[in-house]
């Protein structure tokens, strides 16, 4: 039986205990032993590095060098990681040894709940097949992405809140390697409810499949 970890809390307003609880439950339908924790102290722990796969939903809060530093070794060498929204892409802002592992940062929503499009990228990529783009209504986020990022879905900006960034393409949902590792990460879900939209819960449960060691 695969193992994975999620690691949840940070600032509650993206409800981190009811995605860990979502989470846990779709991991255990797909087969996975799932252990929960909330504190950062679990990334320092030596036996992350016996996972399948890790889950972050700590939005914001700080991190130790010593277990960012496990963790980002862990992934190296071939534990998965996976998250969505602020959970993952908007956590530890002060360690950019956790940026580099994740592929982006967030850095603004303009508008905040808007209405925007999310556009497939990679409609035949596994994660993605069978899927069509949609609309959603939510936070849309601007981030600082890696360029080695193989970008799945993307969005449009279309300037109204912000007009210096009329017309950007930003990423939304990537994959990556890390070392031996495979990284998944959605800017999708700033609500708990999101992640039953079907399109998002389809692209997350197959993101995991796909970032989790054998």
């Amino acid at each position: 039986m695969r193992k994975a970890m999620i690691v949840w809390g940070g600032w509650p307003g993206h409800d981190p205990d009811l995605c860990a609880s979502m989470i846990r439950g779709w991991l255990k339908a797909e087969g996975f032993e799932v252990r929960v924790e909330t504190t950062t102290a679990a990334f320092a722990d030596p036996a992350i590095h016996d996972l399948s796969l890790i889950i972050p939903i700590y939005t914001m809060s700080k991190i130790e060098k010593a277990e960012a530093l496990n963790l980002c070794a862990a992934v190296r060498g071939g534990v998965g990681l996976a998250g969505h929204h602020g959970g993952m892409c908007d956590a530890f802002r002060e360690s950019v040894d956790y940026q580099f592992l994740c592929g982006g940062q967030w850095v603004a929503h303009p508008g905040n709940i808007i209405d925007y499009k999310v556009d497939l990228t990679k409609p035949d990529d596994p994660i993605m097949k069978g899927l069509k783009s949609f609309e959603h209504r939510s936070e849309q986020y601007y981030m600082h992405v890696d360029p080695a990022n193989e970008v799945l879905a993307t969005t449009t900006f279309t300037g109204e809140h912000a007009p210096w960034i009329d017309g950007v393409v930003m990423p939304v949902v990537w994959k990556k390697r890390y070392g031996a590792g495979r990284v998944f990460y959605s800017s999708l879900g700033h609500r708990a409810y999101e992640l039953d939209v079907p399109e998002i819960r389809t692209l997350m449960t197959r993101g995991m499949l796909w970032a989790a060691r054998e």
